[in-house]
């Protein structure tokens, strides 16, 4: 069941300055005004020119290893420090979106000095205008697309986000969710002068359920961190990603992310339980139960999944987390070509049954991206491509034996040409390096810099 609920401005009367009471205004479908519905249209649409990978993709980063200035403590710093990538010296600047692309602003008001004494108002501390500060949250993870906003907003609470949205609603201001910024298609950051709504500080986990598993946590909360939170209780998140360190959770989401853990647990369609959502005019959608056998009326919750920020703002997320496995065991094998692959995965999904729990691939191309730029070597000999496995279960022996039974028929009907395996818990995150996608790819960060090329991650 879903509570729909409006905040009074009155929560606010202990602040420095009340706001003035603003009328009610009909909803709208998205952050756009209702008059330009179509505004709404999230900048992952714009198109995209997909070139083949150039020579200079395979060679070492320029410069010394690491694009990032370092201070003294030998951490990153600098304004791209936050996400954890900064172009090299000489990397050229990222062009602006609107320059790059046929795009028209629509006709948005711009922030005055009224909207900024107003946002202070209400997220006090949490409003950045600083030109150098906004220069990370204006560029996407690829460093193919750069806005302009001038105004960076940082909530803590969900009732501070409605007070945002519906000030801007009254307004006409363009606003721009934003989470962790790791996104590959460029719709987290602005295309004009959107304001960014950055969910970084509601950051706190509401509630965990130690019988039922069940999380409930602000958006804001990064997904490894979670991971920690929950594996402290023998349970385990329902996705894992490469850019996990980075990502929220509201952001994955609201992209509907899949993750290595995809073949075991699902989409999250299905482990979502619930969501507490701020509507374009401020209305607060409060659909967060932790019931998970719940046929009440509509399931509202899946309009925001996958929405990408154009119905609304995730601000809280109720999910189930499956129990932590006491057994897991990953194999990285070497296959001839394509169709090996896919005969290994039908094989796979046969003899391994219950216990499997992640499937990868990847091509030589991929493996040669990450010997030249992270400095690994592949721990198999070389092949047309590559397959991670993962199994997870409750009983080590039974697990390690259907493995080891695989991965005998795989060798021996020539499926796999090569192969190895990792029980032992300190090496089984170690494969998991060469197909964590960003999180690899980060350090080839110098080559994502160049300026009308965009590749994809392993």
């Amino acid at each position: 069941m879903c509570i729909k609920r409006e905040i009074p401005l009155g929560h606010f009367q202990a602040r420095s300055q009340q706001l003035p009471a603003l009328p009610r205004r009909a909803l709208s479908t998205g952050l756009a005004p209702k008059e330009e519905p179509e505004a709404s249209v999230p900048a992952a649409m714009l198109r995209r020119q997909l070139l083949a990978w150039p020579a200079w993709l395979f060679r070492g980063p320029p410069g010394p290893r690491g694009a990032c200035a370092l201070g003294a403590d030998g951490r990153p710093v600098g304004p791209l420090a936050r996400r954890g990538c900064c172009s090299a010296p000489g990397t050229p600047e990222v062009p602006l979106t609107r320059e790059r692309y046929p795009v028209r602003r629509l006709p948005f008001s711009t922030v005055s000095e009224q909207d900024l004494a107003a946002f202070e108002r209400i997220v006090p501390g949490g409003v950045v205008t600083d030109p150098e500060a906004l220069q990370a949250p204006n560029v996407d993870w690829m460093r193919t697309l750069r806005g302009s906003s001038k105004v960076l907003l940082r909530p803590r609470t969900s009732e501070e986000v409605s007070h945002i949205l519906r000030h801007c609603h009254e307004r006409n201001l363009a606003v721009n969710p934003q989470g962790g910024n790791t996104g590959m298609v460029g719709g987290s950051v602005p295309v004009f002068d959107e304001i960014i709504l950055s969910t970084a500080r509601m950051n706190q986990v509401l509630s965990f359920h130690s019988v039922s598993g069940i999380l409930v946590c602000q958006a804001g909360c990064v997904l490894e961190e979670l991971s920690r939170y929950v594996e402290e209780r023998d349970f385990i998140m329902p996705l894992d990603l490469g850019a996990k360190g980075s990502c929220h959770i509201g952001g994955n989401v609201a992209t509907n992310a899949g993750g290595l853990r995809f073949l075991r647990y699902g989409s999250l369609r299905g482990t979502v339980l619930g969501l507490e959502v701020v509507l374009a005019d401020g209305t607060i959608l409060d659909c967060l139960t932790s019931l998970r056998k719940d046929n009440t009326g509509y399931d509202l919750k899946q309009l925001f999944i996958g929405s990408e920020g154009t119905l609304g703002v995730i601000t809280a997320v109720s999910i189930l987390c499956p129990p932590k496995p006491r057994a897991v065991n990953v194999a990285f094998l070497g296959c001839p070509g394509f169709a090996e692959v896919l005969q290994t995965f039908s094989t796979c999904k046969g003899m391994l049954g219950e216990i499997l729990s992640a499937f990868e691939f990847m091509d030589a191309v991929c493996m040669q991206l990450v010997g030249r730029h992270l400095h690994l070597a592949s721990p198999v000999q070389e092949s047309a491509f590559y397959v991670l496995i993962e199994t997870s279960g409750s009983n080590a022996g039974h697990d390690a034996e259907k493995l080891g039974s695989f991965l005998e028929h795989a060798l021996g009907s020539g499926l796999v040409t090569d192969g190895t395996m990792a029980t032992d818990q300190t090496k089984v995150k170690v494969p998991h390096v060469l197909l964590a996608g960003p999180l690899s790819v980060r350090q080839v960060q110098p080559c994502l810099g160049m300026p009308g090329r965009v590749i994809g991650a392993a």
